[in-house]
């Protein structure tokens, strides 16, 4: 019997005790959390937690004090330059030259990179498709809004083809369909096969969008680990179910299925909401039990609030 151990693959992010500090104030005090290769991560805590600063390590803009941080094996202090080759670093604030049109910022950050000429123009075309931004080529950033400029940013920060995004607030300050718009942008970009990390302070998209999970508090991780084994250590996982049609009966039968806690229905809608108690049972046995009961399931999905009820646990008040 061959025994031999397989090779574990390279984590995409391998962080180990890092730690930063701006003169006598620390801002990273031993964190320590790792990102798999092709997923996608978030990177939460409260203001003054250590994000931005983690971020820019990651991204070798700061050197680390202390402890390692390797992207894709490479450390970030003594491999700088192939680091920079496979990461792409989009800052919380836009870095933008505001006089220049779309086209001429992409074309300069293709130049940056050593993109030759020739192959600039489809480049820049096939990203303002990515990013649905081909009607304002031609147009000056400085007319554009808030959430036209994140795609610039992003799509200046793609033109390279990174393997690892790095992403600092990039709906901040957004409305409500630029942060939707730009979610599902990111998500093409998974199935690319990108893997990204993202920073953000909107814990409801993150819980939809993201496989991996790390929270820091005061410069400390304080987890590290996948987004369902997160929410179902907040207890109670809440659910949304959407059916395709009415069922008489429905919210009794969701009421007598083992583990489910409370149940509600919204006012004129085939939407029930539920929690559960994770420790008895998980989502797939309701959804048997509703399926089993003649119920045509539209949708079940995972309510953010689990997510906000466990940073809440693991993350202490007040401003550091």
């Amino acid at each position: 019997m061959d025994d031999a151990r397989q090779p574990q693959p390279v984590p995409a992010l391998d962080v180990r005790h890092l730690s930063y500090a701006y003169g006598l104030r620390p801002a990273l005090k031993g964190i320590t959390f790792s990102v798999a290769d092709r997923s996608v991560h978030a990177f939460i805590g409260p203001n003054g937690a250590g994000k931005t600063t983690t971020l820019k390590v990651l991204a070798t803009v700061l050197q680390p004090h202390w402890g390692t941080a390797r992207v894709f094996g490479r450390d970030v202090r003594t491999d700088a330059e192939l680091v920079r080759r496979r990461i792409g670093y989009m800052p919380d604030i836009c870095g933008l030259y505001r006089q220049m049109t779309v086209f001429e910022s992409l074309d300069f950050f293709a130049a940056a990179h050593g993109i030759p000429t020739p192959r600039r123009d489809r480049l820049i075309g096939d990203l303002l498709a990515l990013t649905d931004m081909q009607a304002h080529g031609r147009n000056l950033l400085r007319g554009l809004s808030r959430g036209m400029l994140q795609r610039v940013s992003l799509a200046c920060t793609l033109v390279h083809d990174p393997d690892l995004l790095l992403l600092d607030e990039p709906a901040g300050g957004l409305d409500p369909r630029a942060r939707i718009e730009l979610m599902d942008i990111l998500r093409a970009l998974s199935r690319m096969g990108k893997t990204i990390f993202i920073s953000s302070h909107i814990l409801g998209e993150l819980a939809d969008l993201c496989d991996g999970v790390t929270i820091i508090d005061r410069g400390w991780t304080r987890y590290n680990g996948s987004m369902a084994g997160l929410l179902a250590s907040a207890g109670r996982a809440t659910y949304e179910l959407v059916l395709a049609a009415e069922q008489p009966g429905l919210e009794g039968l969701l009421r007598g299925l083992p583990g489910v806690l409370q149940v509600s229905r919204e006012e004129g809608r085939p939407l029930y909401r539920f929690s559960l108690d994770a420790a008895r049972t998980d989502a797939s046995a309701v959804l048997s039990g509703v399926l089993a009961g003649g119920g045509r399931v539209a949708s079940l999905r995972e309510s953010s609030r689990g997510l906000d009820r466990a940073f809440m646990r693991l993350t202490q008040p007040g401003v550091p």
